[in-house]
């Protein structure tokens, strides 16, 4: 096992992350293989991250705020494979709230038929933002909206 990767509990399902962020896919997401590219992935993981906050955190200004949310850490683990049409969920919940960084622990499902059925994971992932100061780029604490929200969806 890599050790950069974090192991993941076993029998994860979509029951197990508060935040389930809606995406579809494109044509363009999928490779030579007939299913999405690996980079794909990385790119769900942060726009249903950023997506999540931009929605329910609306005092927060990404672009004119004098701190930043960097990606430090980031990984995948494949489970199933996905395709264009699929309607995919990005599950996402805190793992770890610190000072100046959050460790999420994020996965890709199909999404469910309804909303209270278990879907298992085709991907896991997690993600680690430090929060640096925009300037100086050393980091900084989160900042209070962030962390609020944050904290609604620790595990």
């Amino acid at each position: 096992m890599n050790a950069a990767v974090p192991p993941a509990p076993e029998g994860l399902t979509s029951q197990d992350f508060p935040v389930h962020w809606p995406v579809l896919t494109r044509w363009a997401d999928n490779d030579m293989f007939g299913h999405l590219n690996n980079a794909v992935y990385y790119q769900l993981f942060d726009t249903a991250i950023n997506g999540w906050i931009a929605a329910n955190a609306p005092d927060v200004d990404p672009v004119g705020m004098p701190e930043l949310g960097v990606v430090a850490e980031s990984g995948c683990r494949f489970l199933g494979e996905l395709a264009f049409p699929d309607r995919l969920a990005v599950g996402l919940a805190v793992t770890r709230l610190g000072r100046s960084s959050v460790t999420y622990r994020l996965a890709v499902f199909r999404a469910p038929d309804k909303e209270a059925d278990p879907a298992p994971p085709a991907a896991l992932g997690h993600w680690v933002h430090v929060y640096v100061d925009r300037n100086t780029r050393r980091p900084v604490p989160i900042p209070d909206g962030i962390r609020a929200l944050l904290a609604t969806a620790q595990v």
